[in-house]
């Protein structure tokens, strides 16, 4: 029963961490920018619609100065593709002439989709960017299209214009989407999302592989502190190399192209960071002994994290394991901007910066694979230090010395037990010690052999 209710107990207070991740998102917006590069009335209607359309959308406009970008539209592109945010919308120098002139002389050509343009980056995230521009941008093209043809129907040359191009009418200003970064390899959410739950499962079989060969070998009790940290280490840093090794040719078997950032070398750096990755996830859950007894918990007053020791034992080690794949999960489903505050922890734990390593070498987003490696060395460390130091608390001896021990009865006669000595037999015993098998005539102490019988 004691099991069952900390499930219960479980249930409400581990869960509802991934549940939270979900619940009403997005609580935040998403930054976006809208650039006006007409400096005419469609670039004013358009990015004054969308600032002021800051209704329950998943993005948040602002309007920046087009000179902010001397290279056009390109640089804004470059900005999107950089991270600088995450989705921007350009209303396209001569928007406004082009639209003039085509009401002035129809225009068979006229495309009111170059009017304006979203761009966005599809990789970058699971939350895809398309459904809140396009809603946005409807509403204002219909709008403008509506105005449009009021303004148009006192106009002399209405069915000229209705005639040779009806668009010019029907959709004045229109838009197109650049998603400048596809999220065109739908096997990769094995890589970035699935697939690092069951390396957490892959990496929770070697550890419990890995003790059951120390305690079937005794290495737990017969090695150093030392040496044990040292096997303890070894073998994890060896064993997940060659784990990660075959989960990576998994990949490529189902045609993952990992050379897109960084060419041909892109394997090994695949390779590299998903080592990185499992080493940082699993040496964390081997800080402490798992073979640690619980008898032992006042092993030492040094032991200060016996919160963490009970988590950490093989009783505990399941409900850690679930907390663990929660806080990790629930931060990688959707951009930690769009999350609650308390969400911000996951800039720092090893699912989300692996997720966003893989995705650069997978897809080609921004370039950020030596700050998420290094967080990931980083939790290795730490890792590392802690296991270390574990190990020393548990293998040093207990500082409460041992209670004195009564000595050894002393081993009495058999005829002295049953009360059948006496004194004579004493004395004989006594002298018969003293004697020296000298003819009965060495002196013994003074006093010779002879003396001794007569006294006797």
């Amino acid at each position: 029963m004691g099991g069952t209710f900390m499930i219960l107990i479980m249930i409400f207070a581990i869960l509802p961490i991934y549940w939270g991740a979900l619940y009403k998102t997005p609580v935040r917006k998403l930054k976006g920018w809208v650039v006006d590069f007409d400096g005419g009335a469609i670039g004013q209607t358009v990015s004054q619609a969308l600032v002021s359309n800051q209704g329950p959308g998943k993005v948040e406009w602002t309007v920046v100065p087009a000179a902010n970008f001397p290279g056009g539209v390109e640089d804004l592109a470059h900005a999107v593709r950089h991270e600088d945010v995450w989705v921007a919308i350009s209303i396209n120098p001569e928007s406004s002439t082009r639209l003039t002139a085509a009401l002035a002389s129809p225009n068979a050509a006229y495309d009111g989709t170059q009017a304006i343009t979203g761009y966005g980056v599809e990789a970058r995230t699971a939350l895809s960017f398309r459904p809140s521009v396009q809603a946005a941008l409807d509403a204002i093209s219909q709008r403008y299209a509506q105005q449009t043809a009021k303004n148009a129907a006192n106009s002399p040359i209405l069915a000229s214009i209705l005639s040779a191009s009806p668009q010019t009418i029907v959709q004045p200003v229109s838009y197109t989407i650049n998603n400048l970064i596809p999220f065109d390899q739908p096997v990769a959410t094995a890589a970035t999302f699935v697939g690092m739950l069951y390396q957490l499962i892959l990496g929770f079989f070697i550890v419990m592989i890995a003790l059951g060969a120390r305690e079937a070998s005794g290495y737990d009790k017969t090695l150093s502190t030392k040496n044990l940290i040292i096997l303890r280490l070894s073998s994890s840093l060896i064993s997940y190399l060659f784990v990660s090794l075959f989960y990576c040719l998994l990949n490529l078997a189902f045609s993952i192209d990992v050379t897109r950032k960084f060419g041909r070398p892109g394997f090994l750096v695949f390779w590299m960071v998903n080592y990185v990755g499992m080493v940082a996830v699993y040496v964390l859950r081997r800080q402490v002994p798992i073979s640690y007894p619980l008898t032992h918990a006042n092993l030492s007053a040094a032991l200060a994290l016996e919160s963490m020791i009970t988590l950490l034992t093989p009783k505990g080690m399941p409900f850690f394991m679930l907390l663990w794949i929660i806080s990790n999960l629930a931060v990688s489903v959707f951009p930690i901007e769009v999350l609650p505050i308390v969400y911000r922890y996951g800039y720092a734990v090893p699912f989300y910066n692996l997720s966003r390593a893989i995705r650069t070498i997978v897809f080609g987003t921004r370039n950020r694979v030596g700050t998420s490696v290094g967080i990931l060395f980083a939790w290795i460390a730490i890792s590392c230090i802690t296991l270390s130091l574990f190990q020393w608390l548990v293998r040093r001896p207990s500082a409460t010395p041992a209670p004195p021990q009564d000595p050894p009865a002393e081993v009495m006669d058999p005829e002295k037990q049953n009360g059948q000595s006496n004194g004579f037999d004493d004395r004989e015993d006594t002298v018969q010690e003293a004697l020296v098998n000298f003819n009965g005539k060495k002196i013994h102490g003074g006093v010779s052999a002879e003396t001794l019988q007569k006294q006797a």
